[in-house]
């Protein structure tokens, strides 16, 4: 990242980032989950952030909110059920823009997994869905993150801005009108991040101070690209080459954010040939060279998501069948970890910590 300060330079690494709050305990993004995760010593506090249709900026994993709300069963609201496309995918369900933040604010949040997180949907219909301004609120109030000493840090994530852009719902103009202010108050404090590198540049062009991350999946192309470019649009792997490192850097972004498979997973065939760039860990993991790449390109690394259920480990570390029971996550995390990258996004925050104290 850029902006470095002695003291950010001197804190633990990796930076442990709560997702959407201490999500693996509580239905994510509600304040139970995000107070949790604070508890815990969460670093830094990751919101996922949507729209309604006033304009109120809403802590959702998705727009669509069937799974992660009581919406279903809520008579009131059974003819808002529609149809949308939504960066090339076609769902069925009820949509933010949909609603006002007065009808929103009446749901009850629901755990998003309750097939893997049992204990969590305990507590469904318990919370009230959040807007980031509540988030703001949380984060004022709370006291530095005791493993760094620093203020905890918010990694705002902007969810589907080209999509919201064309309904009239510009997410670039309405959260650099929310987090402005905080911002240039609490300096060195927020990432922004997304998977349209468009609305990064938008955002900075508006001169929201912050660190600009840019997210990636394992494959496919970005939303803003295809809507601009169509089936000649640069693919995300397009972007993790090592021109398309430099060609980031040179353009503002200051990081990335990539799903951990593509820094450890299950060792391919070719792991420590001439020319893979796959190392052997042991234990049936590789690591790729992706976070040396990066950080020679200048970018910071981060990765999502540490999870300790079998359903979310490489096969050599998962443990038994069920896809619900921890396997050896201590394993996974810490091989994610000494790749050297610069942080990393976890639905338990205590266990990310565990496994930094183990390295």
């Amino acid at each position: 990242m850029t902006e470095h300060t002695p003291e950010r330079r001197a804190a633990p690494r990796p930076m442990v980032v709560a997702h959407r709050g201490a999500s693996g305990y509580r239905p994510e993004h509600t304040e139970a989950a995000y107070r949790l995760a604070l508890t815990l010593g969460a670093e830094a506090i990751e919101p996922d952030i949507v729209v309604t249709r006033d304009g109120e900026l809403v802590l959702r994993h998705e727009n669509e909110i069937s799974g992660t709300t009581d919406v279903a069963d809520r008579p009131e609201f059974a003819s808002r059920r529609t149809t949308r496309e939504i960066d090339g995918q076609r769902l069925t369900g009820w949509f933010t823009e949909d609603f006002t933040w007065a009808e929103l604010s009446t749901l009850r949040a629901r755990e998003r997994l309750p097939q893997v997180r049992g204990a969590s949907a305990r507590f469904d219909g318990r919370y009230p869905v959040l807007r980031l301004r509540d988030l703001l609120r949380l984060l004022d109030e709370a006291a530095p993150a005791p493993g760094t000493g620093q203020p905890v840090r918010l990694v705002a994530e902007v969810k589907h801005a080209s999509y919201f852009a064309s309904i009239g719902l510009p997410l670039d103009e309405l959260i650099a009108a929310d987090l402005r202010p905080w911002a240039a108050e609490q300096s060195g404090r927020l990432i922004v991040e997304a998977f349209e590198q468009t609305v990064l540049g938008q955002l900075r062009d508006r001169g929201l101070a912050a660190d600009y991350v840019y997210l990636l999946e394992k494959a496919g192309s970005p939303a803003d690209l295809v809507a601009r470019y169509g089936a000649a649009a640069l693919s995300y792997a397009g972007h993790l080459t090592d021109a398309g490192l430099a060609r980031l850097r040179a353009s503002g972004i200051d990081g990335i954010s990539v799903d951990t498979a593509l820094l450890v997973r299950a060792a391919p065939r070719d792991t420590g040939q001439a020319g893979s760039a796959w190392r052997p860990l042991g234990g049936g993991l590789a690591a790729s060279d992706l976070v040396d790449r990066a950080h020679a390109a200048g970018l910071g690394v981060f990765t999502w998501t540490l999870r300790p259920e079998n359903r979310f480990l490489p096969a050599p570390c998962r443990l038994g069948t069920t896809p619900s029971a921890h396997g050896d996550w201590l394993t996974f995390f810490t091989a994610i970890m000494r790749t050297g990258l610069d942080g990393v996004f976890a639905d338990q925050p205590d266990l990310a910590f565990e496994a930094r104290a183990a390295l």
